[in-house]
């Protein structure tokens, strides 16, 4: 079945917002990016779970790798280009450019399993409500 521009939006939403949640409640507070990167990391697992038939251990394995590339990509445009400030991994083992670190690619491997299991109950419930 063929995923629409809203499906995909709906997807992008629910990562935006459950991730600056968790970022909330894990640190007391967020910034707008961070929810944006939420947002794009959901769509891309989101899609793995449709087309990427592979282990959910592989697929974890992808995701972290994507999530930790975007991540430091964000990073270095919104801490070290635009000055904000938004996180610093400095203190952190084997950080590159304090935006990365091998512990949160490690937690983003982790939380790619439930996000899979999130992605599929949204296919199935967005096909199911379609085909009514």
């Amino acid at each position: 079945m063929q995923q629409s521009a809203g499906e995909y939006m709906t997807v992008f939403l629910f990562g935006f917002f459950v991730y600056a949640l968790l970022e909330i409640a894990g640190r007391g507070y967020t910034h707008w990016t961070m929810g944006l990167l939420g947002g794009a990391a959901l769509m891309l697992l989101y899609s793995m779970e449709r087309h990427f038939p592979a282990p959910s251990g592989v697929r974890a394995v992808f995701g972290a790798l994507f999530i930790t590339a975007s991540e430091f990509t964000v990073g270095v445009f919104d801490n070290l280009i635009m000055g904000w400030h938004v996180w610093d991994y400095s203190d952190r083992a084997w950080n590159l450019l304090g935006q990365v670190c091998p512990l949160f690619s490690m937690l983003w491997f982790l939380l790619c399993f439930p996000a899979q299991r999130v992605c599929a109950a949204l296919y199935r419930r967005y096909h199911a409500c379609r085909s009514d």
